[in-house]
């Protein structure tokens, strides 16, 4: 539920209704809108009655929330989610692309990689350490090496850093390097891992599973939330669908649905929802128009060469021309990038 105060309730009144929640057993978050305050309660709604909150100085009415995604929903919070990322706002006016290889293969090729998404007008450079692989014989990453290389090539270019943490037992090691941590497709529903990664004081990108629904997706972002970490973006990357053309159906249609059900930002992967390079652009200036915050998006300064996806990933010259495209459709629907 969600307990709205008046507009002129004062700290002393939002304390004495977080105090009382808390004694109860509640798990709070306080929502300090510009009009007025929110306090979001998380707990066993049977006990409400007995508090008689509505009583109280200050509050203006109490509000179930219906959905099974609490600390997610709109209901919860009517403004919409900013995170912070040192000096990056994702969510808000400026549309940010997070750009660069699928895997860091070696220093040379990310420091190329990095200067060129740069150079474009890329503001996050991405990379994967540790890659999960269908096959046991692909490449794997350099894992703590790959991360050496990533924070290196931020301290070279200023670019902020998402990258992939597999497990619970590297989870350290990737927030030592990471600015942003990335929850992969297969790990949606990886609750443990869910868990420790909310302990973490890092933004985490949470993909879409290959096969989950809306709710199913929003109640792993549920799990972070829960767990103390709010600063979720959601990344829509494609499902799994009896059309076998495209590596994915990219579900575009998930973008303002989600922005409807949640106050989260909203980000898409074009590049593994598609699998083919030649596709990635158009559905890029779709999920902009559509509404997305973002892009993740794979480029590769000679995809032929690639150790991982290199038939999805976008050459230097296609990437510095689909940056002029989106660009242009950025500002027709009033955003930048």
């Amino acid at each position: 539920m969600i307990v709205v105060m008046r507009p002129k309730a004062d700290e002393n009144k939002v304390n004495t209704v977080l105090n009382r929640l808390n004694k109860a057993g509640f798990q709070t978050h306080l929502s300090q809108g510009v009009e007025r305050t929110i306090i979001g309660a998380i707990g066993d709604k049977t006990r409400m009655g007995d508090l008689a909150l509505e009583a109280m100085p200050g509050v203006e009415r109490i509000v179930p929330i219906l959905q099974p995604y609490k600390l997610a929903s709109r209901a919860f919070k009517e403004e919409d989610t900013v995170i912070s990322v040192g000096d990056i706002k994702i969510g808000g006016e400026q549309i940010h692309i997070m750009a660069g290889p699928c895997a860091v293969e070696s220093r040379e090729q990310l420091f190329e990689a990095a200067e060129i998404v740069k150079a474009a007008g890329a503001t996050i450079l991405r990379g994967g350490a540790f890659k999960p692989r269908t096959s046991p014989y692909s490449f794997q990453g350099l894992e703590e090496q790959g991360l050496k290389y990533l924070a290196e090539a931020r301290e070279r270019t200023g670019l902020k850093i998402v990258t992939e943490v597999m497990d619970a037992n590297t989870l350290p090691m990737v927030a030592e390097y990471a600015d942003i941590l990335q929850i992969g497709t297969r790990n949606m529903q990886n609750f443990f891992l869910l868990r420790e990664v909310a302990k973490v004081d890092k933004p985490v990108l949470l993909k879409r599973g290959a096969s989950a629904t809306i709710e199913e997706w929003l109640m792993a972002a549920e799990y972070i939330m829960a767990g103390g970490n709010y600063n979720v973006i959601l990344c829509e990357r494609g499902i799994r669908t009896f059309e076998n053309y495209t590596r994915n159906t990219l579900d575009l249609s998930a973008v303002p649905v989600v922005k409807h059900l949640s106050h989260l930002p909203v980000i898409v992967d074009p590049s593994h929802a598609l699998g083919k390079w030649r596709f990635v652009p158009s559905m890029a200036v779709a999920a902009v128009a559509a509404g997305a915050d973002g892009l993740l998006i794979e480029v590769h300064p000679n995809p032929a060469e690639a150790l991982c996806d290199g038939p999805q990933s976008l050459t230097p010259e296609n990437f510095q021309a689909l940056m002029k495209d989106l660009g242009k459709v950025a500002e027709a629907v009033g955003r930048k990038l």
